[in-house]
C-alpha cells in the first residue's frame, strides 16, 4: 500500500498532527481543508538548520493506519506531534485529538521512537500528556524550543538533557513536573521560513478546493498573537503578545503562492488582522508592486474597520472580513471585555457593505447573564446589520481563560 504522502524513509525527525478533517461532521461537510501551518513552520525551520524531516499530514490522511505505515517507513529518530496553533476550528475536537496524539504516541513506543508535543491542550494539560509517557511537553512558541531540544537530543549526544527553555518534563525520579524557564517570542517574525509546504501534498487540497468550491484557496498569516482581552478566549500559545511580519515579506508570500500553486483565494489565519492602519496601507502597496494580489478573507474586530482601512484592504485584494460581533447586547459585550460598542458593529458593516466587502458576524450564545432580551437584541443586530454570513457557538468555558475560571468559582469546583 502506498504512502499518503512522499515522506522519506529514515528521516531523523517525522512531525505530525493530530487534527482530521473528519472528525468534525460540519467541517467534513464543508470540505474546506487547510494545511497545517504550524506544523509546516516547524517544519521549514528544521530543515534550514540542517535536520532531515518528513511531515505527515493527518488533515486528509489517514491517522490510524496511515500514520502507522508512515511510521513504519520513516523510523525517525524523534516523533513530534505540532499541533497547528493558527487552525482555530481544532478548539472543537481536542477531546478526539488527544486520543489521536496518544495513539500515535502508543504507535511510536512500540518502535522505540520518543515523543515530543505542542500545542494547546498539551500545555493546558501538561501532566496528563507526561504520564501518557510524551518526553517533553513544549510551552508557548515552539520553533526555536523543537530547535534547541532536537539539537541537544539528537547533535550534541546530551540525551535527556531537558535544560532547554520553554519545556516541561517529568522528572522520572521524583515523579514531579519539572518545567524550565519560559521562552519569549521571536520578536522579528521574517527570521522565519515560508511553511514547508512541498512537505504536504498540495496537489490533494487544490483538488479538493477545486472540486467543491471551484476555486483553489489556501491559508497564510502575516501575524501572530493578539492584544486584547476577550476574557473567554485562550490564549495558551502567545498570551496577549502581537507579532506582525513586514508587508513585504507576506506580499512576497502570496506572490509565491499565486506562481508556484496556483492558489486562487486565501485564507488569512491570524487571530486580529488589519491591527495597524500603516501596516494595512504599506500591505495593499507590496501586494499591487508584487502584482501578487490574491482574492482574500480576514479575522478582524469592527472597531478596526475604519475608512481608510477598509479601504486599503480593498486594494489588497480582500473580499470577506469576519468580525467577532458575538453580541447584539452592549451589556453582554461588556461582560466578555470585548472592549467593543454595538455601534461600532454597525459601522463597520456598513463601510464593509459600500466597498462591496463581504462582511461576516462570529455570534456566540448562552453567555452568563444573557436572558432573552439580550438574545432578541442579538436576533435586531443581524436583522437591520443583515451580515454576509454568520457562525454562531455557544459559550464555553476554555481552560486557561478568565472565563473559565469565573465559572469554576461559580460552580464552586
Amino acid at each position: 500500500m502506498t504512502l499518503p504522502t512522499d515522506i522519506p524513509s529514515r528521516a531523523e525527525v517525522l512531525l505530525t498532527h493530530s487534527y482530521h478533517l473528519y472528525f468534525d461532521r460540519k467541517q467534513a461537510e464543508r470540505q474546506q481543508p487547510y494545511p497545517p501551518l504550524g506544523t509546516m513552520y516547524a517544519a521549514a525551520l528544521l530543515r534550514e538548520t540542517g535536520f532531515s524531516v518528513g511531515l505527515f499530514d493527518t488533515m486528509i490522511d489517514d491517522p490510524d493506519a496511515g500514520f502507522a505505515r508512515a511510521l513504519e517507513h520513516c523510523r525517525p529518530r524523534v516523533l513530534v506531534i505540532c499541533e497547528d496553533s493558527f487552525n482555530f476550528l481544532s478548539k472543537m475536537c481536542l477531546t478526539r485529538m488527544r486520543e489521536v496524539s496518544f495513539k500515535m504516541r502508543e504507535q511510536a513506543a512500540a518502535l522505540g521512537i520518543p515523543v515530543v508535543v505542542h500545542g494547546s491542550d498539551s500545555s493546558d494539560n501538561v501532566r496528563a500528556y507526561l504520564d501518557q509517557g510524551f518526553e517533553a511537553v513544549l510551552l508557548g512558541e515552539c520553533e526555536q524550543t523543537l530547535l534547541e531540544l532536537l539539537q541537544a537530543m539528537l547533535r550534541k549526544g546530551q540525551g535527556e538533557n531537558w535544560s532547554v527553555p520553554g519545556l516541561a518534563y517529568l522528572e522520572h525520579t521524583t515523579g514531579q513536573v519539572v518545567f524550565t524557564q519560559s521562552r519569549s517570542h521571536q520578536a522579528d517574525l521574517d527570521q522565519f521560513a515560508f511553511p514547508a509546504r512541498d512537505l504536504v501534498s498540495m496537489d490533494r487540497y487544490s483538488m479538493i478546493w477545486r472540486s467543491y468550491h471551484g476555486r483553489n484557496s489556501t491559508n497564510l498569516v502575516a501575524s501572530r498573537g493578539c492584544p486584547f482581552r476577550c476574557n473567554w478566549c485562550a490564549k495558551q500559545i502567545y498570551g496577549n503578545t502581537y507579532l506582525v511580519r513586514s508587508a513585504e515579506s507576506v506580499a512576497e508570500e502570496m506572490q509565491l503562492l499565486k506562481r508556484d500553486y496556483g492558489i486562487e483565494h486565501l485564507w488569512f489565519a491570524d487571530d486580529i488582522f488589519a491591527l495597524n492602519r500603516r501596516w494595512v496601507r504599506e500591505f495593499a502597496e507590496a501586494v499591487e508592486r508584487r502584482d501578487a494580489a490574491i482574492p482574500f478573507k480576514i479575522q478582524s474586530r469592527a472597531d478596526l474597520m475604519t475608512d481608510e482601512t477598509v479601504a486599503a484592504l480593498k486594494r489588497a485584494g480582500c473580499e470577506e472580513v469576519w468580525m467577532g460581533a458575538e453580541s447584539g447586547s452592549q451589556s453582554i459585550l461588556n461582560a466578555m471585555d470585548k472592549g467593543l460598542t454595538v455601534a461600532s458593529i454597525r459601522r463597520a458593516r456598513a463601510r464593509l457593505g459600500s466597498a462591496d466587502i463581504r462582511a461576516c458576524f462570529f455570534l456566540q450564545f448562552g453567555y452568563p447573564g444573557e436572558t432573552f432580551s439580550e438574545i432578541e437584541e442579538t436576533i435586531e443586530l443581524v436583522r437591520t446589520c443583515r451580515p454576509d454570513d454568520i457562525g454562531v457557538s455557544v459559550s464555553y468555558p476554555l481552560p486557561g481563560t478568565v472565563f473559565h475560571e469565573r465559572v469554576r468559582q461559580q460552580l464552586g469546583a
